[in-house]
């Protein structure tokens, strides 16, 4: 009798769908094919830096525009690339505060130049665009004198724990803190939106559970998943 332990998917994921994933998708995998799943959840650019030192995962969730240098790199296998979903960036307060008006650009200036404090991770693709919103908008100096930084994770538990009373970051990251209250997305004006795909590693092409992976994550159930975690689910091919 066999005591080898079944292969475990190992699967690096951007932050923007951890829920969609913890909430319905891998335990529906799993429960679908019998195939467990390593999953390690970082902000894309954090995820880019664990592969240049050398990880290789078997498939891969992340921001869209960073796959074509990792297919050159043979990393990832170029035809197995899919847009899943997009997200867009939204505020949230503490559970119980008054909801600032965010409405328009205007509003949304007063609210980020009246809070003590604004959360934001600079390392995710949210944080960045908030980063230059800041500059273009001519309040990044006012804002980042106080703003709460976050290297990485979900900035809304910033506005749990008291360091910070606004918390900016995609609407799906923000819906992973129950605690916090989602005011709502970004104006026009202001609004970013991500596009989400899935690849396969170069590495796993071979593995049957890494392809079952790849196509549950592109079908119908995690398309509904990403829906209700706050994404915009893309058109299947």
């Amino acid at each position: 009798m066999s005591t080898e332990k079944p292969y475990a998917v190992s699967l690096f994921s951007a932050l923007a769908v951890k829920k969609a994933l913890d909430d319905v998708i891998l335990a529906a995998f799993s429960k679908t094919t019998g195939a467990a799943v390593n999953g390690v959840y970082d902000p894309t650019n954090v995820l880019l830096r664990r592969i240049e030192e050398g990880d290789r995962p078997d498939v891969m969730v992340g921001v869209t525009g960073a796959f074509p240098s990792l297919c050159d790199m043979g990393v990832i296998d170029r035809t197995s690339v899919r847009s899943i979903a997009r997200v867009g960036i939204g505020l949230a307060v503490p559970a119980g505060a008054a909801p600032p008006a965010i409405d328009t650009v205007g509003t949304l200036i007063t609210a980020l130049r009246s809070a003590r404090s604004v959360a934001y991770s600079r390392t995710g693709a949210s944080g960045v665009h908030f980063a230059a919103l800041l500059e273009r908008l001519g309040i990044a100096d006012e804002v980042n004198g106080r703003a709460t930084v976050v290297e990485k994770g979900f900035t809304a538990l910033a506005v749990v724990d008291g360091r910070a009373d606004l918390a900016v970051q995609q609407l799906s990251e923000l819906l992973f803190v129950p605690e916090a209250q989602v005011v709502g997305p970004l104006p026009e004006g202001a609004q970013h939106y991500t596009e989400l795909s899935v690849a396969l590693g170069t590495t796993a092409l071979a593995r049957a559970e890494a392809r079952a992976l790849h196509s549950f994550l592109t079908g119908k159930e995690a398309g509904d998943a990403y829906r209700r975690a706050g994404l915009e689910a893309l058109p299947r091919d």
